[in-house]
């Protein structure tokens, strides 16, 4: 048996939990998978990993053995990249994270078009509004909607969002148009969970002065569809990307609130933990992001510079 295999099928089921969620991510049977893992055992002379009927867990031996193994494949990883990026061809797994209404509007369509020019790459996309922990959880890349992307990490910007207020036609007949940001503390508000201010908004005045306000949210989520939904429900106030909201303000089913008053602008990041030894397919993958959400007819702005 092939001792990287071996150790590939472990560090798999340990990362997902099970052998099944390990065979689904390796292409393997689940039957390969715990053949794998027992003749690693048996070549070792320990027990790795406990298993019950309803978990599994690592035990000490297992704990040292699946740090070890998981560096040496990221060291082969690694070595393989580099030689792929002498030839220029870029190969292998890439795992990338991204918001989710970003990831289903703007990048699904996208990622065909990279799997075209790049066949040797393997796409694992992940979508989900969380900051996830790059290095724990083992991404090569993340897309990250915010001003204040980690000093810990390498970033590049990709492009920018407005933010817009915005309502709809019949709330805003029920409870009034709001021609000041003061006066959003009085309206019924659906806030974003993650906004790194929380439920204060800011906005800036046509002379260039800042204006904030504290809402009061009669709903959060953490998703911004789901508080678009609730605004087309006619439940509240929203702020919101422009790329999630632009389509229903060109219909009429939302109206932007206080256009001369400007909503913060937001940078769209292409986050990775090192640029050091950065390889090559994730290279190429930021510059695609880059001139993909450059062309017309994307909702986002290409990013300055």
């Amino acid at each position: 048996m092939d001792k990287f295999q071996e150790m590939a099928s472990f560090v798999a089921v340990v990362e997902a939990g099970s052998f099944v969620g390990a065979a689904e991510a390796s292409g393997l049977s689940k039957a390969a998978v715990s053949r794998h893992v027992a003749e690693l055992e048996q070549r070792l002379g320990a027990r790795l990993l406990q298993r019950t009927t309803r978990r599994l867990s690592l035990t000490d031996d297992g704990q040292l053995f699946f740090a070890r193994a998981k560096e040496m494949l990221a060291a082969i990883d690694e070595a393989e990249s580099e030689i792929s990026s002498r030839s220029g061809e870029p190969s292998g797994r890439l795992r990338v994270n991204a918001p989710l209404s970003f990831g289903i509007l703007q990048l699904a369509p996208l990622w065909p078009r990279f799997a075209r020019l790049y066949p040797k790459v393997s796409l694992d996309i992940e979508l989900s509004d969380r900051v996830v922990d790059l290095v724990e959880e083992g991404y090569d890349l993340a897309v990250r909607i915010t001003n204040l992307p980690s000093s810990q990490l390498v970033s590049r910007q990709l492009a920018s969002t407005r933010m817009i207020a915005c309502a709809s036609p019949p709330y805003l007949a029920r409870h009034g148009t709001p021609q000041h940001p003061q006066e959003l503390a009085q309206h019924e508000v659906i806030s974003y969970s993650y906004f790194a201010a929380g439920d204060e908004w800011t906005f800036i005045a046509p002379d260039g002065g800042p204006a904030v306000v504290r809402t009061h949210a009669r709903i959060h989520a953490n998703n911004g569809d789901t508080c678009r939904a609730a605004a087309l429900e006619h439940q509240g106030i929203i702020l919101q990307p422009d790329f999630i909201v632009a389509d229903d303000l060109r219909r009429g089913d939302l109206v932007e609130l206080m256009p001369t008053w400007r909503a913060m602008t937001l940078g769209i990041h292409a986050v990775y933990p090192s640029r050091k030894h950065l390889p090559i397919k994730t290279r190429r993958l930021v510059d695609f992001l880059v001139e993909a959400l450059a062309e017309p007819g994307w909702t986002v702005h290409r990013a300055p510079g």
